[in-house]
């Protein structure tokens, strides 16, 4: 099943059964408390909080970004940056009897997926949803795990480390890849850490607001939050091991080889090009979303991600712009659904190859400086880690960029390095801060600043202002 069907039946399933279809909303979100819209309930909090009451039952296929996992893009077969979730949600309508059985439904009857390649995990103490997986589903005891607060509650952890807020246990659905995948023991199950089993949907039941510790009243108002990772339901169903496989994936993947001349039998360079290719399509559809490379908050984690891009192409011998060249792929794959990047695909490969151009620049420069300094650094007379901050201090270089380049000088930056760097950052930070600091009691020189100045320049183009008071701290 192609994923532009897989979205089709899920939006179809749920409209049928009284859900609102809403589009997706921009990665931009109107929420403060985030730089990226992360997850498919993100648009609907004021739906949650009982501020909006028009729409009782919604369903969305949401786009998100995150990169808490950014490192381990690449190298697992179902993390990404930008990713596609499908949800379905209730807010104080439907509860657990319900968000279940919709689920066993649309797994078994529309997707065909076998009854006994399916376990379920559910909150240690939450027998209400194990009753009804074992009660109503029928699903064998032997395929129910009883999880933690860590596994299955939403968020991980919240009765003992919050956040305060909103929260509820969560039951999740996985998928049973056969024993071929997992790690031999016979009791394996989706608490195991091996590849066998792939979490595909997990069922959020909001019903408490947490005060404090382990202090969790009822909500008046309880909701379900689902989230179905589409690229990882999709790899169930075309039967592949990664979501690298897929219909809108491998295309893309398969250019990236060519252009790379990159042999993937190689478990790193597989991972290296997919990471690549991951890379890509998130900044394409970040830029979309008009959220371009720079320094400042959401532009700098883009840029950042596309570098991070270009750094691992130089380690397979790529010293040129290419990845703009995948605005045209991914516009081609996906552009039926997300009609935006089809819209805009010359301006985002544009900006693409622009700071593509920007930063092999700036990476050649910094080859040639650390070039020259070869000798001493394999010698030992100067200090790795001084000269790498060194280059991250005046040529805005990371870490791991200036990193990749003595690698490719055959000069490995070791975990003490990279520990003496942090330390050097630290240094300079306390610096910055101590320079930035002044005289205490400019505050009582007959100035308020009691009212805060918000920043304008995402709505205007110029603001007046004027000059209240010139002060000194000498």
């Amino acid at each position: 099943m192609k994923t532009y069907e897989l979205r089709k039946r899920y939006f179809d399933f749920f409209e049928e059964k009284n859900h609102k279809i809403f589009p997706s909303d921009t990665l931009v979100p109107d929420d403060e408390s985030v730089l990226f819209t992360s997850a498919g309930m993100n648009q609907f909090k004021p739906y949650f909080l009982g501020k909006k009451k028009d729409v009782k039952r919604a369903v969305s296929c949401q786009k998100c970004l995150r990169t808490g996992d950014l490192y381990r893009v690449g190298t697992t077969a179902y993390h990404h940056t930008f990713f596609e979730m499908l949800g379905n949600f209730s807010f104080g309508d439907y509860f657990k009897r319900e968000a279940i059985k919709f689920a066993w439904d649309f797994l078994i009857n529309e997707l065909n997926l076998k009854e006994e390649a399916l376990w379920v995990s559910v909150y240690k103490e939450d027998p209400e949803a194990y009753r009804v997986w074992e009660k109503d589903i029928r699903v064998p005891k032997a395929r129910i795990v009883k999880l933690g607060e860590g596994s299955n509650f939403w968020p991980a952890n919240a009765p003992k480390e919050g956040p305060n807020g909103p929260c509820g246990p969560c039951s999740e659905i996985f998928f049973d890849k056969g024993k071929d995948a997992g790690c031999g023991k016979a009791d394996c199950g989706p608490d195991c850490s091996c590849s066998r089993f792939v979490e595909i949907w997990n069922l959020v039941f909001t019903q408490f607001e947490r005060r404090g510790i382990d202090d969790l009243e009822p909500l008046p108002q309880k909701n379900i939050d689902t989230g179905m990772g589409l690229e990882r339901m999709a790899s169930v169903l075309q039967g592949k091991d990664t979501n690298f496989g897929i219909d809108i994936f491998a295309p893309a993947v398969k250019e990236a080889k060519e252009i790379l001349k990159a042999e993937t039998a190689n478990k790193d360079t597989r991972s290296t090009v997919n990471a690549i290719v991951d890379h890509a399509r998130a900044v394409i559809f970040a830029i979309a979303d008009g959220v371009y490379p720079s320094n400042e908050q959401r532009g700098y984690v883009i840029r950042k991600i596309l570098r991070r891009a270009s750094v691992k192409a130089a380690l397979l011998g790529c010293q040129a712009p290419f990845i703009y060249r995948f605005t045209g792929i991914f516009a081609h794959l996906m552009g039926d659904f997300y009609n935006e990047i089809r819209e805009k695909e010359d301006i985002i490969s544009k900006v693409i190859k622009a700071e593509e151009e920007k930063y092999l620049s700036i990476r050649k420069q910094g080859a040639l400086n650390l070039q020259s300094r070869l000798d001493d650094l394999k010698s030992g007379e100067l200090n790795k880690a001084q000269v790498l901050f060194e280059f991250y201090d005046t040529h805005g270089l990371s870490l791991e960029e200036s990193g990749a380049i003595l690698k490719e000088k055959n000069l490995e930056v070791s975990p003490a390095d990279e520990r003496e760097f942090e330390e050097f950052l630290s240094q300079q930070q306390e610096r910055s801060r101590k320079k930035s600091m002044f005289d205490e009691n400019i505050f009582a020189k007959g100035v308020s600043f009691a009212e805060i100045t918000e920043f304008s320049g995402y709505r205007n183009f110029s603001e007046e202002s004027g000059i209240i008071k010139i002060l000194s701290s000498r």
